[in-house]
Order: C-alpha cells, then sequence, then structure tokens
C-alpha cells in the first residue's frame, strides 16, 4: 500500500495485521480521489474509523491543510502516527483513540472532507452518517466505504449521493451537499 500522489507520492504505509483489518484497495482509493482530485486542497480532512490513515494521508500528500484520525484501536493509532511521521505530515494531523461515532456526537470542528470506512457488516456507516453529515462545512463532502450488503441513504441532511460505484466486494458512495 502506497501514497498515488502529491508530497508523499509512493511512499509506503503499513498497516494492521488480522482477519477484521480490510486495507482500501488501490483501485477504490483511486477511483476516491479521482472524484474530489480538486475539492482537496487547503482542506479540512476527517479520516473516521481510521485503520492506517491511507485516505487522510492521501489527502494530506495531496494539499490538504489538516486532517484528524479517529480510530478505537491503539495498534491502528500507533500504525496512523508512523505513517504520519514517515512521510512527513505528523504536523498537518490530530490522532485520536477513540469511539467514531462518539467522537462525532462531541466534535466541535468542522470538516470539508469525511472518509467514512468503518469494519463492514457493523452498521456503522448508517450510525455515522447523519452526525457526519452535521460535521461538515457547506459544500462539503462525505465518502463512505461499505460493504455490498449494506444499503445507503439517497439523501442525508442536505447531501445527496451523487456516486455510488461497485469495487469487488465493496460499495463507494460519493455523497455532497446540494
Amino acid at each position: 500500500m502506497r501514497v498515488i500522489t502529491g508530497s508523499a507520492k509512493g511512499r509506503r504505509l503499513k498497516t494492521l495485521e488480522g482477519e477484521d483489518i480490510r486495507p482500501t484497495a488501490d483501485k477504490v482509493k483511486g477511483a476516491i480521489f479521482s472524484s474530489i482530485q480538486f475539492d482537496i486542497e487547503g482542506r479540512k480532512v476527517l479520516d473516521l474509523f481510521a485503520g492506517s490513515g491511507q485516505l487522510g494521508i492521501e489527502a494530506l500528500s495531496r494539499g490538504a491543510e489538516r486532517a484528524v484520525f479517529v480510530d478505537l484501536s491503539r495498534d491502528a493509532v500507533k500504525v496512523v502516527n508512523e505513517n504520519l511521521t514517515h512521510c512527513l505530515l505528523s504536523e498537518k494531523a490530530y490522532v485520536f483513540n477513540g469511539d467514531g461515532i462518539s467522537y462525532l456526537k462531541t466534535a466541535r470542528e468542522k470538516f470539508d472532507i469525511v472518509f467514512l470506512d468503518p469494519p463492514y457488516k457493523k452498521k456503522l456507516v448508517t450510525k455515522a452518517l447523519p452526525l457526519a453529515a452535521a460535521s461538515v462545512n457547506e459544500g462539503g463532502i462525505i465518502v463512505c466505504e461499505t460493504g455490498l450488503d449494506e444499503e445507503l441513504p439517497e439523501t442525508v441532511g442536505d447531501f445527496t449521493a451523487v456516486k455510488q460505484k461497485r469495487y469487488s466486494k465493496t460499495m463507494l458512495t460519493v455523497y455532497r451537499q446540494q
């Protein structure tokens, strides 16, 4: 797993081991960033359920101003911090060890782009999506990565699904504020 482009282009990222770990496939990550490529520069990003932090790190590498990474796993938080250091992006990041849903309920900061990529089959996206919509600045974007069996609403708050595409066992849904 590598950073695709930007200041950290080509840097290899560490990932966690285990059956519950499902890093975003390169094809899916490429699709995500091609659909939001003109919306990243200078933006504030939230990488919820961060895992290795690859989505937030890719955004930082492409010019995002700041990224917040949230994951419940201490091991994941350790890997995110190691990846940020390796990519020379630590000063633009804040890493929080805690529950993603609880973080959204208490977050005071607003974001321009939110990545929701929780473990599949736990229905966390449907819980997080309305909370994320309330944490996004005007004109913001929410990107969801789910399993094929998880149905997401066409709209949430004033966000509408503008792109939905299947990649093997993954469904990618991009919401934009209308």
